[in-house]
């Protein structure tokens, strides 16, 4: 877990206001706090996406679990009076330099088929945030290439906010989202092929690797028992459901010969 040493202020934009500190690993961290406008569900989320994004190795930044020193707090009567405290709170690297994806930046990207994990959690989880808010996906200049990078999933199941009855509704549903960048991939730019090693690696998630993610979330943020089961419960289930996903995903792909994608 992180330390956050030093508030460096606000970003300015995000339904769930996050701050901007120096953590004390020198490096910089945007975080979302326990009291953000939308409630603890949305650390959920993150967590949850950060734990996949391991496992899956996506284009998303390293993130952590990040507790402020009671010392910071002191030293900025903005954050205490947000009711801000030296809880455990979700953190996530600042991708310095970085540009908003658009047509043009996104046909340079390097990692451009990095992109299918991402669009595969996303599906997974009913990630549509990704491509309604411009603002999660960026592409940054390092090392003479540009880099996707994929930002902020504080809104999984729709609308961020979730509980047993709307996790029980989303749990069989596959709706493919084509819009802005996630249409650009799939018309111009992915071949099934793309999915195949995120899809293996979703395949070898088993249930108790699972368990163990629940159990891990902090009890603050997630305290009622029988949520942990429904979201244990959904995402057992759409790692089974993969193979489905991805083949919806698939059909979206121009197939100039007109066969059908496998993978």
């Amino acid at each position: 877990m992180l330390t956050a040493v030093e508030y460096l202020g606000s970003v300015g934009v995000g339904v769930t206001v996050p701050r901007v500190f120096r953590a004390d690993d020198g490096k910089i961290y945007v975080v979302k706090l326990q009291n953000n406008p939308m409630g603890t569900k949305v650390l959920v989320n993150e967590y949850i996406a950060c734990w996949f994004g391991e496992r899956m190795e996506l284009c998303f930044p390293p993130s952590d679990l990040i507790q402020i020193e009671e010392q910071v707090l002191q030293k900025h009567k903005s954050l205490r009076s947000t009711g801000t405290r030296t809880k455990i709170h979700f953190a996530s690297q600042y991708i310095p330099s970085n540009k908003y994806v658009v047509r043009t930046n996104l046909s340079k990207a390097s990692n451009k088929s990095a992109m299918a994990g991402v669009m595969l959690f996303d599906h997974m989880f009913h990630n549509i945030d990704r491509t309604k808010n411009r603002k999660n996906l960026l592409v940054r200049l390092q090392d003479s290439a540009y880099v996707l990078y994929a930002i902020d999933n504080s809104h999984l199941f729709v609308r961020g906010r979730w509980n047993n009855k709307t996790l029980e509704k989303l749990t069989e549903k596959i709706v493919v989202n084509r819009r802005r960048a996630y249409g650009w991939l799939l018309t111009y730019f992915f071949t099934s092929g793309d999915f195949s090693p995120y899809t293996a690696r979703v395949r070898e998630i088993k249930k108790e690797d699972l368990v163990q993610l629940v159990n891990s979330i902090p009890q603050e943020w997630l305290p009622k028992a029988e949520e942990r089961d429904a979201l244990l419960n959904f995402m057992f289930r759409r790692c089974q459901m993969v193979d489905q996903i991805v083949l919806r995903l698939c059909r979206s792909i121009p197939d100039i010969n007109r066969r059908t994608h496998f993978y």
